[in-house]
């Protein structure tokens, strides 16, 4: 991916985030006040979304989401990217699948209003495809990666390996 693309993304998360503390503050102060302001906290809602997704993208391809790799941890990382691909196909056909579906839900959606908020609650249910997409592509730009570096020294999918890994290959 582009460079801008990137720092777009990373843009467009910090900005979500920021709006939605302040205007979860905001709507506290205004309610205290005595002035409530009901679309609040759907719109909070929406933007924790769509933030949530698009910081999962940006994890993944620092290789930084949280794994379980109790069992694998060990396995030098020539043996152990064989295992990182087979687990990341089916993780990209998972995300696929949560594409073509979350799609389908957001059809369903289009004329549901979200809440007070006068929103279509398609645009939340749309951070499902989107971003499941997003995580796609940045998966298999990852499993290519590996597979390109199966012969040599191993790129592994998920995580970088450990200095103690480092020395058994």
């Amino acid at each position: 991916m582009s460079g801008k693309v990137l720092l777009i993304e990373a843009a467009i998360a910090r900005a979500l985030l920021a709006l939605m503390v302040g205007l979860v503050f905001f709507a506290g102060v205004l309610r205290w006040f005595g002035l409530p302001l009901v679309w609040a906290m759907d719109v909070a809602q929406l933007m924790f979304v769509w933030a949530a997704f698009l910081g999962a993208d940006m994890a993944m391809r620092r290789r930084g989401l949280i794994a379980v790799d109790l069992f694998v941890r060990w396995i030098p990382p020539r043996w152990r990217a064989p295992i990182d691909l087979l687990t990341g196909c089916v993780v990209l056909a998972f995300l696929v699948a949560m594409v073509v579906l979350g799609y389908d839900l957001v059809m369903l959606n289009l004329e549901r209003e979200f809440g007070d908020s006068g929103i279509s609650y398609g645009f939340v249910t749309a951070a499902v495809p989107v971003g499941c997409g997003m995580l796609a592509l940045t998966l298999a730009g990852q499993l290519w990666q590996t597979a390109r570096s199966l012969f040599g020294q191993p790129k592994l999918v998920y995580s970088e390996p450990r200095a103690a890994e480092d020395t058994q290959l």
